[in-house]
């Protein structure tokens, strides 16, 4: 059975890779000359979830970055190697080289059920994380000493966090099949932590669009040579050495990353196209009127007290939030393939995303972690992440990352980003398939501090 796939369309099998002499290179024309792709199976969850999603009438808020039913496909052929469901099976495994399935035989995987988005269940996670919120803040002000604070900071911190992730599912419209439902929780949500809602919704698209582009991603890309040796020293070690990285996510929104122009503010920035002008003006008010609430509390309350009850909290977010993503995209054990030109496609761009395990966090963050199928599929509900990856990895062998087991907090994580860190610094001005390669110079200095 390691060589057949359940999909909606029956017992279909994989397609055989017949083992050749191998001297350690294998063109691309020999790979691509034996391809036999699988039959694609259109998936009626699928096509119903976007006909229910164009038939709504009115500015669709969802953040459509469905993996669309056809997909530049690279189906696998003959890499040389014996392979075990799908994939090759023994230590010269190649990341980089075309999966021997399709984005279609992913999605037949997956259960039915899992694609269900039920709003009455979304919105009791929005009811638990804001009063979890308040009932922080109000105990944290009642004891109002220093032995409660530093754990207060932790806790909302996290919840902050929490409270961005349900925003994140409004914009990939995974929250329920209401856009204008979306739109408003999402504006609350993300306006509270003083992020731009639309604004982000828009360039969050792009990454998932671009997801392992050198050029095209949005989120935490690679910066080729070229681009690299343009900064400064100072800018440099700002970039690798922690925390700074982890205190970036205010700044990108403002500026975006090296290389890149615009603001998330700004309705005339490159990142928006002219229709999208309403929508950015409208998240800009809202988080203008959040700062200026907080500006005015900081007058009632005092600002000491505004920085212990909102001002920490937030900073420890920023830190989730780029902790976390980092993660999503750096770090694994073995380095993982950057894409350009042709040999991207969106099924090969997403399969160099990771899955992370983080302990307790994992419930409060809503699975956040789980993440490789996220980005293939993004109008999956969160709650049903970890179901689907379970389903999905027979399927995709090992191109799946398992990931390392997580006590009840993540600190096993730290050393994974220490580690990145010090080595993914740049890529290749020239390839279409690139990897991180390492500043010596940086390397060196970062691991003398």
């Amino acid at each position: 059975m390691a060589s057949w796939v359940l999909s909606e369309c029956g017992l279909k099998p994989l397609p055989r890779v017949y083992p050749q002499a191998r001297n350690g290179l294998t063109s691309k024309t020999a790979i691509f000359a034996n391809a036999r792709p699988l039959p694609v199976c259109k998936s009626k969850i699928f096509g119903s979830s976007l006909r229910a999603s164009n038939g709504i009438r009115g500015t669709n808020w969802a953040l459509n970055v469905s993996a669309p039913l056809r997909v530049p496909s690279v189906d696998g052929g003959d890499n040389g190697r014996v392979s075990v469901n799908g994939v090759e099976d023994g230590s010269d495994f190649d990341p980089g080289a075309p999966p021997p399935f399709n984005l279609a035989d992913i999605r037949a995987a997956i259960p039915k059920h899992l694609w269900v988005k039920d709003p009455w269940r979304s919105m009791s996670y929005v009811v638990r994380d804001v009063a979890v919120v308040l009932g922080l803040a109000a105990v944290a002000a009642y004891f109002n000493n220093w032995v409660v604070w530093p754990l207060y900071w932790f806790a909302q911190g996290t919840m902050f966090w929490a409270l961005f992730v349900l925003g994140h599912d409004c914009g990939h419209g995974s929250f329920s099949n209401n856009p204008k439902l979306n739109s408003v929780v999402g504006h609350l949500l993300h306006s509270s932590i003083l992020v731009p809602y639309h604004g982000w919704r828009i360039s969050h698209r792009t990454h998932h669009q671009n997801h392992g582009h050198v050029e095209n991603d949005e989120s935490w890309h690679p910066l080729s040579e070229k681009v690299y040796k343009t900064l400064d020293k100072a800018t440099q070690m700002l970039r690798f050495t922690l925390p700074f990285p982890m205190l970036a996510y205010p700044f990108y929104l403002w500026g975006r990353s090296p290389g890149k122009s615009g603001s998330h503010f700004d309705p005339n920035s490159d990142l928006f196209v002219p229709n999208e002008r309403k929508d950015i003006i409208t998240s800009t008010a809202c988080w203008t009127a959040m700062a200026a609430l907080l500006v005015g509390l900081s007058f009632v309350m005092g600002p000491v007290q505004m920085l212990k009850l909102y001002g920490v909290p937030y900073w420890l977010f920023v830190m989730w939030l780029d902790l976390v993503t980092y993660l999503h995209h750096h770090g694994h054990e073995d380095k993982l393939p950057w894409y350009r030109g042709k040999e991207w496609s969106y099924l090969r761009g997403g399969l160099t995303t990771l899955d992370r395990d983080y302990g307790l966090i994992n419930n409060i963050h809503h699975d956040i972690g789980t993440h490789v199928i996220h980005h293939l599929f993004p109008q999956i509900p969160h709650y049903n992440l970890v179901e689907a990856t379970e389903a999905a990895k027979p399927v995709l062998g090992k191109y799946y990352r398992e990931p390392r087991k997580s006590g009840p907090l993540p600190l096993h994580l730290l050393g994974v980003l220490i580690r990145s860190m010090k080595r993914d610094h740049y890529v290749s001005d020239t390839g279409d398939v690139v990897y991180y390669q390492t500043d010596k110079k940086l390397a060196g200095s970062v691991t003398s501090e």
